[in-house]
Order: C-alpha cells, then sequence, then structure tokens
C-alpha cells in the first residue's frame, strides 16, 4: 500500500500529455522532467566521413542518407537557435508551477517553467486541463512548429498583445493565429485578427488568409479582414457597368500615354480573368458592350477620313489633327478587337470589318503614312483567323481579303517601319493561312496577284511564299478528286 506522501507527490504531479490541435491522450505517460536551464543546448555535432573518388553503390546511398541526416540535423539546430532566442527574451518572472514541453514530429523538444495562473487566466483549454492546484507537468506531441507554439506562450504573458505584434510578418501571425485558435486564447485570436485587418498584404499571403481564416472557427471579427476581397453583392452584380465606365474611360482619354499605359493593365487583366480557372469569377463584360464601342469607334474613323478626304491644301492643321483622330480611333478599334479575340466573340466583328466598303474607299485615299493603323486591324483578324481563334463562313473570310487586302498590301511596308507593335512573321503567317482556307479557285486568284505583287514591290509586300508553295502543290503535285459519293481519290503526279 502506498504512503500517504507518495500519494500527495502523484496528486501534486499531473500530467496532461496533448498531440497537436491539444486533444488529450491518456494512453501516453509523461517523460521524465529534465532539469530547468536557461542556456540553449550545445549545438549538434554532425559527422563527416572522407570523400571516396570511386564511391561503391553502397557508399552512394550511404552518402545520400548521411546528406539528408545532416539536412535534418542542420534544420533541427537552427529551430533550437531560433527558440534560443524567443525564450531568452521572454517575459517569464519567478519559477513557474507548470512544466511544459513542446515537442516536434523529429524528436526536438524544449522545456520551460510557466505559470498556471497565466495558463489558466488567458486560455480557456488550459482553464479546463489544469483545475486542480499544485504543480503540473504537460507535454504538447507532434506539433507543427515549436517556435510558433512558443512565441504564442511568450504572447500569453503580454500585456499589449498589439505592439508584441508590429514588425511581424503574416505568415508568422497567421501561425500564432492557428495555435491562439486551438487553446482557445481569446485575445490572442483578436490581436492577430486586428493586426490581419491593418497590414498590406502580398498576393502569396492573401492566398493563406483566406485559407487559414476558412478554416478556423473564428469570431464574427474575422469577417471584417475578408472585406477588403469580398465585395458586397450589389457591386458584383454591376460588373458590367463598371467595365462599361472604364473602356469609355480609355477610348477617350487625352493623355495619350495614359491611354496606352491604361489599355494593356486592362487587358491584362481581362484575359486573367478569362484564363482563370480556378474560380467563378464575378467579372463579367457583354459581347453587346463591347460591339456597342465597336461600332461607335466605326462611325468616327468614317467621320474622320471623310472631313480628311475634302480638307484643302490651305487647311493643313486641321488636316493634321484629322489623322491624329484616325490613328486614335484606329489604334482604339485594334485595342477592343483584341479584348474580343480574348473573349472568343470576334466572329462577328469579322463580318462586320469585311462589309466596310466604304471606310476602305476612303481609306484609299489618305496618305500611308496616316492610315497603316487602319490596316493592322486586318493583320489582327488574319492573324486570329490562321490560329484557328476565328471560326467566321468562308464567305466572310472571303469578303474580308475582297475588301482589306490590297490596303494591307500598300501599308503593309509602312506598319513594318512605323511601330514594333507589327510582327511581320506573325502576319504574313496567318494571312497566308487565312487564304489557304479558301476553295482552290479563290486562292488561285489571290496568290497569282500576289505572284506579281511581290515581285515588283518586294520587302513592302507580305511574303507569303508558303501559302504560295502549298497552293501549288495542291493545284499540280497532288490532286484531290471527290465523286458523287464523296469519296476521295488522289493523284499524286509526282510518281
Amino acid at each position: 500500500m502506498a504512503s500517504p506522501n507518495n500519494n500527495k507527490s502523484k496528486n501534486q504531479l499531473v500530467s496532461t500529455m496533448i498531440k497537436q490541435g491539444f486533444i488529450s491522450n491518456p494512453y501516453l505517460s509523461p517523460s521524465p522532467s529534465p532539469p530547468r536551464t536557461s542556456n540553449p543546448p550545445s549545438p549538434i555535432q554532425i559527422p563527416t566521413r572522407p570523400s571516396n573518388p570511386s564511391p561503391t553503390l553502397f557508399e552512394m546511398m550511404s552518402e545520400e542518407q548521411t546528406r539528408e541526416s545532416k539536412h535534418s540535423l542542420e534544420s533541427r539546430y537552427r529551430t533550437q537557435e531560433r527558440v534560443s532566442r524567443v525564450l531568452a527574451d521572454a517575459p517569464f518572472p519567478a519559477v513557474g508551477d507548470v512544466r511544459l514541453t513542446i515537442a516536434a514530429r523529429d524528436g526536438f523538444k524544449v522545456s520551460m517553467d510557466v505559470h498556471r495562473i497565466v495558463l489558466v487566466g488567458r486560455s480557456r483549454f488550459f482553464a479546463e486541463k489544469l483545475q486542480r492546484n499544485g504543480s503540473h507537468s504537460v507535454e504538447i506531441l507532434d506539433c507543427d512548429d515549436v517556435e510558433v507554439y512558443v512565441e504564442t506562450l511568450v504572447l500569453m504573458y503580454c500585456d499589449d498583445l498589439k505592439k508584441r505584434l508590429m514588425g511581424e510578418n503574416v505568415n508568422k501571425v497567421l501561425g500564432l493565429l492557428k495555435i491562439s485558435s486551438a487553446i482557445m486564447f481569446d485575445d490572442g485570436v483578436l490581436a492577430c485578427l486586428e493586426y490581419l485587418e491593418a497590414v498590406p498584404w502580398s498576393q502569396q499571403e492573401e492566398e493563406k488568409v483566406v485559407s487559414h481564416l476558412s478554416q478556423l472557427k473564428l469570431p464574427d471579427s474575422a469577417a471584417d479582414i475578408l472585406q477588403r476581397l469580398v465585395a458586397e453583392p450589389s457591386t458584383s452584380s454591376r460588373s458590367d457597368d463598371i467595365l462599361q465606365r472604364l473602356l469609355t474611360g480609355v477610348l477617350h482619354a487625352k493623355d495619350d500615354k495614359a491611354r496606352k499605359e491604361m489599355k494593356k493593365v486592362i487587358s491584362r487583366l481581362l484575359r486573367e480573368n478569362t484564363n482563370s480557372s480556378s474560380h467563378e469569377s464575378n467579372l463579367d463584360i457583354s459581347r453587346d458592350t463591347l460591339y456597342h464601342f465597336c461600332h461607335r469607334c466605326l462611325t468616327s474613323l468614317i467621320l474622320s477620313l471623310s472631313e480628311a478626304t475634302s480638307v484643302d491644301d490651305n487647311r493643313q492643321q486641321d488636316r493634321g489633327v484629322l489623322m491624329g483622330e484616325i490613328a486614335r480611333e484606329a489604334d482604339n478599334l485594334q485595342w477592343l478587337v483584341d479584348i474580343l479575340i480574348d473573349r472568343k466573340m470576334g466572329d462577328e466583328f469579322v463580318k462586320l470589318w469585311a462589309e466596310q466598303k466604304e471606310l476602305s474607299i476612303l481609306h484609299s485615299k489618305i496618305p500611308t503614312m496616316y492610315r497603316h493603323e487602319i490596316s493592322k486591324i486586318t493583320a489582327q483578324l488574319c492573324v486570329a483567323i490562321g490560329r484557328g481563334n476565328l471560326l467566321v463562313p468562308k464567305d466572310v473570310r472571303y469578303c474580308l481579303l475582297s475588301t482589306w487586302l490590297e490596303s494591307l498590301y500598300d501599308d503593309f511596308g509602312w506598319m513594318k517601319r512605323a511601330g514594333r507593335s507589327i510582327d511581320k512573321k506573325l502576319v504574313e503567317e496567318g494571312l497566308g493561312q487565312t487564304i489557304l482556307t479558301l476553295p482552290l479557285a479563290q486562292q488561285q486568284t489571290i496568290l497569282l496577284n500576289w505572284f506579281d505583287r511581290f515581285l515588283n514591290k518586294g520587302d513592302d509586300c507580305p511574303n507569303i511564299q508558303r501559302a504560295f508553295e502549298v497552293w501549288w502543290r495542291r493545284s499540280f503535285v497532288k490532286q484531290y478528286r471527290v465523286d458523287s459519293q464523296l469519296q476521295l481519290a488522289i493523284f499524286d503526279y509526282t510518281e
């Protein structure tokens, strides 16, 4: 039978074995309480072996294991150093009545003497576990991050939690928030939430904040943090109106540099939204809105061209203003066409552009140096058709080339020289592929006309030689004939 003194000693030593997440495990027994020391453990010595110029397979495997072990030991030593620095600045007063040990999965552990009155007063979890007065021994096992556990404990001793968190990074505070929530350290949770609400986040930190807040059971004040990310329903439902306002502002901007810069920004953001598959976006812009702006630009372009052709030589200043307006509206249309193609809404514009006979006639009456921006629109459409990004009937494709191909030929030299926005090879490839989508007889008409033109203009004419060779082989080398049963017969004249 145990003596009364032994029973009293056992009653004074209460061991609570706690897994990560602070789940009680009554089947584990406490480890002996090591003596308290203020000095950090000595650095861990990592064994090394001399290198072998011709190692065997066994030696190579052993070397790999040694490297892994060395990396693990170095990582543990770095953690040990960080924990030692935290404890060196810890505001722990006199010797405590709770022996608290925090252990990581890799076996690293740290023990400290803390105070029941602090744990019970700040944490509802410890208030439940440490109800009896006297000495206690507590172990927290399988911790993800021993350093964060220790820092959370230190935070419980602080009066001004907000001041303590100043200067910390978002990732560290998210770790403190997780542990504070697990041990029901309410003041710590509120302090972490106030910090997160007030500081800026990087994009990577933003995703972590959302992930942590969605996993933890937090007070209603956590919703305030997400207000910078979550729009009110009334705001998100007006996305088309907002985008319409932005497009209007860009298209009518007075500063050309700012207009071009914001075009790039909005195009990039719309493209990111279109390509995003991680979540359903509230952002949307309707086809009708985009085509409304296209029609406005076309009307303005026709009006400017009409005025420019009627201005006499005595009004050169007015003519210069009109030419600037032409280039501006053509640039606006190029931007809108890019958006339409990115959003897979450009098929209707191909037909619209192909039908601009009046605009094409006016275009031919303006000096090339002022009108070549208009031909870039045709080049855009040919590149998209050649890549399969625009699917339009063959009569529309032929109408497009019939209306604008001569203009593209005339302006090609200026298009190459006037700016860096045109990729010569890309345009030539797109134009050639567009021609090759037409019936063979139409290919022949277009490519024979190109042949004569290229011989006279050289580099000032698009070089679609590859398309010419494909047409030649289709016509004279390997011919396909279709009988009434839609069966193909191949006649190869190379044999």
